[in-house]
This record gives C-alpha cells, sequence and structure tokens, in this order.
C-alpha cells in the first residue's frame, strides 16, 4: 500500500532515471573529449574553473548532508506532518517564512532537504515560501535600511512575506 501511494505522489521508484544520468554523464565527457581535441587550452581552464567551484562547494554539500542525515533519523514524517503538514495551519506558514529568512548559503544547496522532506510530508506551498523567503536577508537588514529608510524596508518586507503565502497558496491550488 506505501509503495502504491508513494508512485501516486510523483515519487519516483529506485533505479528510475539511473541509466538517464549515466547516459547524461557519458555525453558530458565525450564533449569534453571532443572539445580538448579542438582547443585543449579552452578545456584546461574550464576544468580549473569547474574544480575550483567544486572545492567551494564540497564543505557546504557534506554539511548538508549530514544535516539530511539527522533530519532523516530524528525527524519522523509525523513530526513533519505535525509542523509542515497537510495539518500544519498557520504555524506551518510561520515556520516556513522564518526558516526562510534564516536559511544562508546557495539555493541549490537546499533542494535536497527540501526534497526529503517533502517527501515526508511536507506541503509544496510551503516549500514554495521557504523558498521566497530567502530573498530577504537579515544581515543585510541595516545596510537596507541605512540606503531605503526603515519605512520602505519594513513595507517591503511585509509585501515579501504576503506575496510569498499568496504564492504558497496558489501552488497548493494548482496542486489540487
Amino acid at each position: 500500500m506505501k509503495e502504491k501511494r508513494a508512485t501516486e505522489n510523483g515519487i519516483k521508484k529506485k533505479g528510475e532515471g539511473y541509466y538517464y544520468g549515466l547516459y547524461f554523464l557519458g555525453a558530458v565527457i565525450g564533449l569534453y573529449i571532443v572539445l580538448y581535441l579542438l582547443e585543449p587550452d579552452s578545456i584546461q581552464k574550464a576544468l580549473k574553473a569547474s574544480g575550483n567551484v567544486l572545492i567551494q562547494i564540497v564543505p557546504v554539500l557534506v554539511l548538508i548532508l549530514i544535516l539530511m542525515g539527522i533530519v532523516n533519523y530524528f525527524v519522523k514524517p509525523k513530526t513533519v506532518s505535525k509542523y509542515v503538514g497537510k495539518g500544519s495551519g498557520i504555524k506551518g506558514w510561520f515556520l516556513a517564512v522564518s526558516t526562510g529568512m534564516l536559511s544562508h548559503g546557495p539555493i541549490y544547496i537546499w533542494y535536497p532537504l527540501l526534497k526529503d522532506l517533502r517527501d515526508q510530508g511536507m506541503r509544496s506551498g510551503l516549500v514554495a515560501v521557504f523558498l521566497y523567503n530567502r530573498a530577504i536577508k537579515i544581515p543585510l537588514l541595516p545596510l537596507m535600511v541605512y540606503y531605503f529608510g526603515m519605512a520602505f524596508v519594513v513595507l517591503l518586507l511585509i509585501y515579501m512575506i504576503i506575496a510569498s503565502i499568496v504564492e504558497g497558496k496558489v501552488i497548493e491550488m494548482i496542486e489540487r
């Protein structure tokens, strides 16, 4: 029963898309080899730049993987449903808004964790609210107040929070 419900929710079965990933990897490697034969200097620069980005990303990826492991170990689907699931109510919206504002780092690092939480029962609208509110950077608020004034910043923040909730509601309506 659980497996039937999982496929109805759009969750892939293990192994689906596995070969697609290998084909894509093979195509990228093949393309790099062909381009290396045509422009070796350019490809070496590109590989060096990619390596530098990878070195910068690895510590954050490790941190997120550890965080995902902790979430999977300690946070059960029942807990996720209670705080950000279908019956979470206003506390779910508040939690999505506040954690979105408090989150830092590159956005793509948060995707696996959000997918994990969504697989455990987090509402899609709350995922959207979280992602929308990442645009609010608390450490930068004093600078924003300095340049634009307190009234503008407060009004903008209120507008962004309301817009994020509207966006989340629209996404939930579309999903139904």
